[in-house]
């Protein structure tokens, strides 16, 4: 996996949800009986995680924004801040994996 398709595959999930309003983010999602917004919200932690991991710092937990139409920036911020991190391939195929299963479930 490279830094290249996990950028591609991001912009693939920020498409399909980018013009998303408050209604479709409060839907459920297809599995695990949570709304849209707090799968993408979990996806956007568990990729913070992984730069985090990938930088050798603590992990942070991310803040819920009040507005669910944040999120898609918010997932830009933390994949950027994975691919600066440069992680090995490995990482770069679990995050693609992440985003992958959650383009899915929405």
């Amino acid at each position: 996996m490279s830094a290249s398709e996990l950028d591609q595959t991001v912009r693939l999930l920020v498409n399909q949800v980018g013009h998303w309003e408050q209604p479709r983010w409060a839907a459920t999602a297809t599995t695990g009986n949570v709304p849209r917004a707090d799968l993408v919200h979990r996806l956007v932690q568990e990729i913070a995680n992984l730069a985090a991991d990938a930088e050798g710092q603590p992990r942070r937990v991310v803040p819920r924004l009040d507005n669910d139409l944040a999120l898609p920036d918010q997932l830009r911020v933390v994949t950027a801040d994975l691919l600066a991190a440069r992680p090995a391939d490995e990482v770069l195929a679990r995050a693609a994996a992440e985003v992958t299963a959650t383009r899915g479930a929405l």
